[in-house]
């Protein structure tokens, strides 16, 4: 009888195992591939940004303050200058009225005589009260020595009063500042005569906006605490955005058909009253194409994007959004692109 030998079984399981092993592994093999190619690629579509419309806005004060003169007479001193910045309180010039200094001279001279009227009257009454006590001197003459020294204290007291007065009207020439800011322009100079109400400084206070003006189309979709985009001072793009401020007020009234809007925002006690700045406000949605930084790649001023086939394209790129930067021009949805940073590595 012909026996056919057996097939060893050790033999038979280490030449299967590889391909077990093998069909196993395919499937997450597959997947880290997809992984890393999906990790390097982007596909360009269209997708929902705020649309951010260009606009300038000047930088105004919320009120301005005006330090006047509240007495007629020659400016004597003036500490006020163009651009300075003053607390509330502070002295910014000094008036001076000659015949007012005169009232007061006078009137000081009558309160030395009274003084000295007064004196002699206490002399007067004591003198008789001594006569009194000895029987040689009337009770009448003790009233009328007590009346005088009364009316010569009365004089005192008013003459008293009434340079208090005229030092209260001295004092009315000090020019104070009403409030603390930046002093914009002082329409006065040292020795000039200024009458009482006239304007001395005027002073914008700290508290600074952004006002601007957009067509009454946007209206409807501004809204006070809306993000609004400063660009750089002197900036000549729009991609250049220097800080971010919030619409605080949108006037009620029409202003030859635009919208009057104040923006808040830090740092505009640096910049000069008037000057205008660049602004982006967002006036709705629409469609867009945005791309992540990393598949943008910026040189000698042209920025391009490599597309999945290793061809580079120039694109012309907008302003910044969430989830990277808007492409003008030069991609169209479809489009799959390769991550710079994946290939330099």
């Amino acid at each position: 009888m012909l026996r056919v030998p057996r097939p060893r079984r050790g033999l038979n399981m280490r030449l299967l195992l590889p391909v077990y092993s093998l069909s196993a592994m395919l499937p997450v093999l597959c997947l880290l591939i997809g992984q890393a190619v999906s990790a390097q690629s982007f596909d360009v579509e269209l997708r929902e940004v705020s649309d951010w419309r260009p606009v300038f806005g000047k930088v105004q004060s919320v009120k301005r303050a005006l330090a006047r003169a509240r007495l007629s007479g020659s400016l004597v001193e003036l500490s006020a200058d163009e651009g300075d910045s003053v607390a509330s309180g502070q002295v910014l010039a000094r008036v001076e009225d000659e015949k007012l200094a005169l009232e007061i001279a006078g009137v000081e001279a009558g309160i030395r005589a009274l003084e000295a009227q007064i004196a002699l009257a206490e002399i007067d009454l004591t003198r008789v009260l001594e006569l009194r006590e000895r029987g040689a001197s009337p009770k009448t003459a003790v009233d009328q020595a007590q009346t005088a020294l009364n009316v010569a204290e009365e004089n005192l007291a008013a003459q008293q009063a009434q340079r208090d007065l005229l030092l209260a009207r001295q004092a009315e020439g000090i020019v104070r500042a009403p409030e603390a800011g930046r002093i914009l322009s002082v329409p006065v100079v040292d020795g000039m005569f200024v009458n009482p109400g006239e304007t001395v400084a005027t002073i914008a206070t700290e508290n600074f906006v952004l006002r601007t003006e957009l067509p009454e189309r946007h209206a409807r979709y501004l809204g006070a605490g809306d993000t609004v985009r400063i660009l750089a001072r002197g900036a000549l793009t729009n991609t250049e955005v220097h800080s971010d401020g919030r619409i605080a007020k949108i006037y009620p009234e029409l202003v030859a058909g635009q919208v009057v809007v104040d923006v808040e925002a830090e740092g505009l006690g640096d910049f000069f009253v008037g000057e205008r700045v660049r602004l982006l406000i967002a006036t709705g949605q629409r469609p867009a194409i945005v791309v992540p930084d990393g598949y943008l790649q910026q040189r000698n001023g042209v920025t391009f994007a490599r597309l999945d086939s290793e061809v580079e394209v120039v694109v012309q790129p907008g302003v910044p959004v969430d989830g990277g930067i808007e492409v003008l021009a030069g991609l169209k949805p479809g489009d799959r692109l390769s991550a710079y940073e994946a290939a330099q590595q």
